[in-house]
């Protein structure tokens, strides 16, 4: 067990709320500051504001023990903390670059407030160069606080999992001192720390984050030239991960990658590239390809619609970007419904967890495919491998199931007497 630090989170959302009960869970007295009141509100009555598996139970049991405690002054969050830990957005702006804005402004606000000897932890991805770039802010308003660089490597929808196991723990300090302390909050968890310099932890984020939306593009892209000709693309990923070199995971086929780290995450690191003069043009086919994936989707579901959408109704399984979250940012799903409204589609959805504005949500699998010419499965949820497809047969007026997560079982579609499409899939 380390010594119990006391600790400031800012920000409440995937990140921090993770962050910061795993945090006090570890013995550490927590302090989470967020400026939505309604979400305050909300986690002081013992809610969870977010769908995230074990997360609930992580906050409850920090709030037994008395160590986490929320507030809506950032201010009175960092009153005496040893460490103020900075989870806030960092989105895409209109040229593609992160917008630190979120981040400069609560550096700005605490910069004076903390004591001198406190350090900021900068969990929000943020581009190669920002925690220099904060360093000479805190400078120039005469605070002596420390920096670290200390990036999240936790996956939405088994976020707690990835808090408790971690693959690695990467903290970037100027001052080896820092590094020892932000690590020295891990000291009971069996993980390896990778301890660096500033600039170098923060591209080691966005290194694994681009090269994962690579990794899975090219599965893709693979699974498209597997169906042009005649191969599975199942048994195709099936012997590739078998080879050490590469391995089983990130290889399963779908409608491209979505969520909140992914599409921002290349595009600034193209951003990145280009501001120190390189042309990241491997990466910026990846985004290519990836656009082009959820159209070569749309146009199979209008394929299989009869060649036309107009007026056609799709029933779609799964809005959230991934199973295991309610997260509907840059989901695959919805950017695929766009394209099939704007050809005239009728769109309605169904998931277990997450909705929507951009369709009609309907709360059962099997009504929401009733009286639909198409059936498209766009979010991986196992729920769905549990519905009777015999009673989704009857309920649709068409016969194709497009399954854009390659999750059903073929036989097990074409039993219940429907027409199964799959990526990648010509002869299953």
């Amino acid at each position: 067990m380390s010594e119990q630090m006391n600790i400031a989170v800012i920000g409440a959302g995937y990140v921090g709320l993770v962050t910061a009960g795993g945090l006090a869970n570890l013995g550490h007295n927590v302090r989470l500051g967020e400026a939505d009141p309604g979400r305050v509100s909300m986690l002081q009555s013992g809610e969870v504001p977010i769908y995230e598996q074990g997360l609930p139970d992580l906050l409850s049991r920090a709030a037994e023990r008395g160590l986490i405690s929320y507030h809506t002054s950032n201010v009175e969050a960092a009153t005496g903390a040893d460490m103020i830990f900075l989870c806030l957005p960092t989105p895409e702006g209109d040229d593609g670059r992160a917008d630190l804005s979120f981040i400069n402004s609560v550096v700005d606000e605490l910069a004076v407030e903390v004591e001198s000897d406190a350090i900021f932890v900068i969990k929000s991805t943020v581009p190669p160069g920002t925690t220099a770039g904060l360093r000479k802010r805190l400078v120039d308003v005469g605070s002596q606080a420390g920096l670290v660089s200390h990036p999240e490597f936790l996956r939405e929808g088994k976020a707690v999992d990835d808090f408790k196991d971690p693959d690695r723990i990467v903290v970037g300090a100027y001052e080896s001192a820092h590094a020892d302390a932000v690590a020295g909050l891990y000291r009971s968890l069996d993980a390896e720390i990778v301890q660096t310099d500033p600039t170098s932890a923060e591209m080691i984020k966005y290194a694994s984050n681009s090269y994962l939306a690579a990794r899975l593009t090219f599965v893709n892209t693979l699974a498209n030239v597997s169906e042009a000709v005649g191969a599975d693309v199942i048994d195709v990923i099936h012997g590739m991960g078998l080879d050490h070199r590469i391995g089983p995971h990130f290889l399963q086929p779908g409608p491209g990658y979505g969520g909140s780290c992914f599409p921002k995450d290349t595009a600034a690191l193209i951003g990145v590239a280009e501001d120190a003069g390189y042309e990241f043009d491997l990466l910026k086919a990846v985004i290519e390809a990836d656009e082009a994936q959820r159209l070569r989707v749309a146009h199979k579901v209008r394929q299989a619609a009869g060649g036309g959408l107009h007026r056609r109704r799709i029933a779609m399984w799964g809005v959230a970007f991934k199973a295991g979250t309610d997260d509907v940012r840059a989901s695959p799903a919805l950017r695929i419904a766009a394209i099939l409204q704007a050809d005239g589609a009728e769109v309605v959805a169904y998931d277990p967890e997450a909705s929507s504005d951009q369709v009609e949500m309907i709360a059962d699998p099997v009504e929401a495919a009733r009286d639909a010419d198409v059936l498209l499965i766009a979010t991986e949820w196992p729920e769905f491998l549990t519905v009777d497809l015999g009673a989704v047969a009857e309920a649709m007026k068409g016969y194709r199931v497009v399954d854009a997560r390659n999750l059903l079982d073929p036989a097990a579609v074409r039993g219940a007497g429907l027409d199964y499409w799959g990526l990648g899939r010509p002869g299953a």
